[in-house]
């Protein structure tokens, strides 16, 4: 694939690619962010560019290399991940791998292995792994893909060049899940909820959110402060468990960031199938405002995510809207 193909991440792809034109790649790279949001697309584009027979600095799509990769059968490249029945890639793995590696290319100018999810090695893999990294044999090419680059062994990660992959926009999202072919109702909906990944959002229930959405949006407009058992039976009825609480908070910074769009006169909003409610949203406060509580909606995801509960942090949230209509 083009780097072409590669949306929101334009930065991390033109450094690739400046790497390329001077032949400066890295013998080991390790990709961090979340699930979905193109760490591994990246890395076979990163490859699939490497490898090409024709184009110095991309992927031609049509040379005989860049149609294995495309087709997934490339002798050169190894996926390395935890066998079928095992939760960690084990020691044997890395040492096939090592071998494998130590091999003459059969037909690119080096070998390369993509490694996911690197954080998945056990103590005896991730030292094998690193005497890989110190020593490449071959002139390999390594890409690690992580969640977190802080679960890896800290001599592991300073030698492998850090590219940390931001969560996708939600109009990216969008784009891809219609590329997918996806309704476009559908991917409306459903693209502003991924939290940036487009795995999350093929994951996700659609009939179960717009009920969802549906019982949020009704909340937030019946928010009083002065008849505060509005606010906390809305954070009664939302709240849950934490992964549940989490795709609440998600839900409200996708409406109050459309809401803050229409508030600066932009028409760029992703949750286009309830834009009566948005501008509502957008109507009844002050631009500032909504900008403030995006930001308030923003430190109360982190704090759940720090293991706050879910219902208090709701409950001091939607005081915190409920006093700013």
């Amino acid at each position: 694939m083009p780097f072409a193909d590669i949306l929101g991440h334009e930065r991390i792809v033109e450094v690739l690619r400046r790497s390329l034109r001077n032949n400066k790649t890295a013998h080991s790279y390790l990709f961090e962010g979340i699930p979905g949001c193109g760490r591994r697309k990246t890395a076979l584009a990163l490859i699939q560019a490497l490898f090409c027979q024709v184009l110095p600095d991309d992927a031609c799509g049509a040379c005989p290399s860049c149609r294995k990769i495309a087709g997934g059968n490339h002798p050169d490249i190894h996926l390395l991940a935890p066998l079928p029945d095992k939760r960690d890639i084990n020691v044997d793995q890395l040492r096939e791998l090592q071998r494998d590696l130590s091999l003459r290319p059969y037909e690119a100018p080096r070998k390369a292995c993509i490694l996911e999810p690197a954080e998945r090695m056990n103590v005896s893999s991730a030292n094998s792994l690193l005497k890989t990294l110190e020593e490449p044999p071959g002139d390999a090419l390594l890409i690690l893909i992580t969640e977190n680059a802080g679960m890896l062994l800290p001599t592991i990660r300073s030698r492998c060049q850090l590219i940390r992959f931001a969560p996708l926009p939600p109009e990216h999202v969008l784009t891809l899940l219609e590329q997918r072919g996806m309704p476009p109702e559908t991917a409306t909906l459903l693209a502003p909820m991924a939290g940036g990944s487009l795995q999350r959002a093929l994951e996700l229930d659609n009939e179960a959110l717009v009920t969802r959405r549906e019982a949020v949006l009704k909340r937030l407009s019946q928010l009083d402060i002065t008849h505060i058992a509005s606010v906390f039976d809305a954070a009664e009825e939302l709240s849950g468990n934490r992964d549940a609480t989490l795709e609440l908070l998600d839900m409200l910074l996708s409406f109050f960031r459309d809401a803050v769009h229409l508030g600066a006169g932009s028409n760029q909003i992703v949750n286009r199938t309830v834009r009566p409610a948005i501008e509502s949203i957008a109507s009844c406060r002050s631009f500032p405002c909504n900008l403030e509580l995006l930001e308030t909606i923003h430190e109360t995801r982190r704090a759940v995510q720090r293991n706050a509960n879910p219902k208090l942090a709701l409950d001091r949230l939607f005081m915190n809207i409920a006093a700013n209509v």
